[in-house]
């Protein structure tokens, strides 16, 4: 797909891997319009890449629906949708207070999973009344996973679940929305830096460096907005999930 003027929609683009798609995408051509819920950070990105902000909680339907119509009224249907938003709080099974609140599981699903749902069908909605191009593609869908997903370590069960789930729809949902011409992708990271990571010490930074066959040393977002870039822009990419993590498979703990 094209990238020239194309509406783009980043949940989670004000900071991490949802910036660094945001950027990538901007670069590219595309109109840009971020969804979050960091609002002073996420406007101040907006405004660097003459794009968009728009407050959302990707977990609620009503605040979805709402992004996407201030979006369109701005940008125009959406053609590219990234799913980035997401929460990782850790808590084990039984943990030394008694079993995991039901509460702390549902939250996590709610966010990561279905509130890549709820982007992903409000994207393809737009995306399916879009002119489509010379392959019929008419938009490209990508979420975010985890190698979580595959190799879940201690503490990280509504995580795992979460993700797993993400990378069970991709499939299926390509095969859905193939009908429509909309390509939909999922990248699994590895360990990034992120917001949350450079609030650990260089110390523990580096100690997980180390785990890291090659290159030994932590992803950077612009490199996550690379493969973005690249999904975007190649025809035969379909109901993929692309591990994105120096190979690393993760110990149990």
């Amino acid at each position: 797909m094209e990238f020239k003027d194309v509406p783009a929609i980043v949940t989670g683009g004000a900071s991490g891997l949802g910036e660094g798609s945001a950027r990538a995408l901007a670069a590219a051509g595309a109109k840009v319009a971020i969804f979050d819920l960091q609002e002073e950070r996420g406007r101040k990105v907006a405004e660097e890449l003459g794009g968009l902000f728009v407050r959302c909680d990707v977990a609620d339907a009503y605040s979805a629906e709402a992004a996407f119509a201030a979006a369109r009224e701005v940008h125009g249907p959406c053609g590219i949708a990234v799913n980035c938003a997401g929460i990782a709080p850790a808590g084990k099974i039984v943990g030394k207070e008694g079993p995991m609140p039901l509460d702390d599981f549902s939250r996590v699903i709610q966010v990561n999973l279905v509130g890549s749902f709820n982007i992903m069908r409000l994207a393809a909605a737009e995306m399916a009344n879009r002119e489509a191009n010379g392959d019929g593609e008419r938009g490209v869908i990508i979420s975010t996973a985890s190698i979580a997903a595959y190799e879940g370590q201690v503490g990280q069960v509504a995580y795992s679940a979460s993700k797993g789930g993400v990378v069970s729809m991709t499939l299926q949902a390509a095969r859905e929305l193939a009908r429509s011409g909309i390509r939909v992708n999922t990248i699994a990271p590895g360990i990034f830096m992120t917001p949350m990571m450079a609030g650990f010490s260089q110390e523990v930074q580096d100690s997980l460096a180390a785990t890291l066959p090659f290159p030994k040393r932590l992803g950077q977002p612009e490199e996550f907005g690379l493969l973005v870039d690249q999904i975007v822009r190649n025809p035969l990419l379909n109901g993929e999930t692309i591990r994105l993590d120096c190979a690393l498979r993760m110990a149990p703990k």
